[in-house]
């Protein structure tokens, strides 16, 4: 699940994004309101953080912008104001909660993930399914012919991402940005040590292999 975190501090920022990284989610960062905004209208979320007090426009001019172009993304207000009025006017303006600073990492993800298992209009968007794999995205949960597999964060942010593009190539240059936020370091082997380790719990044990090796290229999730 992919998450949008708009807020300009860079400590607090890149605490949200750790935090969120380690529960398995993809997190994509800004830290200017338009960039903030350009982002929400031109990808989709599963759920949003926005801050309100931001270079340029503000997140609550954000949030009323992305309402008024239909964006339905669920929101989570983070502010420094904490009257009954400022929280009011947060949520009249389109936001879904209101978290104030400061706060723990625990209440953030717990009020993060109440807001997507709210946000089940769309049921489609709460379960990926390739072949016979597959993913609840609430629940975290993995099934391959309704056996279910125990994965840990990474492994499991690595499978959303290869069960989002089936069929697709994807370099080590792209999981290494999508999964652990790293530029191309050619001499690094993370990405091959987590397929290995993908790859042994999510085909080891079935006849048909789902996880291939494109010499030169990178890997792909087979949906036959």
């Amino acid at each position: 699940m992919r998450i949008l975190l708009i807020e300009d501090d860079d400590k607090i920022a890149s605490f949200i994004r750790k935090g969120l990284r380690e529960a398995g989610y993809i997190v994509d960062i800004a830290q200017e309101g338009e960039e903030g905004l350009a982002m929400a209208l031109g990808l989709p979320y599963d759920a949003a953080v926005v801050d309100i007090m931001l270079p340029g426009l503000d997140g609550l001019s954000i949030i009323e912008r992305m309402r008024g172009q239909k964006v339905e993304t669920p929101v989570l207000i983070l502010s420094a104001r904490q009257s009954v009025d400022d929280r009011v006017q947060g949520l009249q303006r389109g936001g879904d909660d209101y978290l104030v600073k400061p706060f723990s990492f625990s209440e953030l993800l717990a009020r993060v993930q109440a807001l997507i298992r709210r946000d089940k209009a769309n049921i489609k968007s709460t379960r990926l399914k390739v072949a016979e794999l597959e993913m609840d995205l609430l629940r975290h949960e993995v099934y391959r012919e309704k056996q279910k597999i125990e994965l840990p964060a990474k492994e499991y942010a690595l499978l959303e991402y290869m069960m989002r593009n089936p069929d697709v190539v994807i370099s080590k240059t792209s999981i290494l940005e999508k999964v652990y936020d790293y530029a191309f370091d050619p001499q690094t082997n993370v990405v091959d040590v987590l397929i290995c380790r993908l790859r042994n719990k999510l085909d080891k044990d079935f006849p048909t292999k789902m996880i291939h090796t494109v010499r030169g290229m990178g890997y792909v999730l087979r949906s036959t």
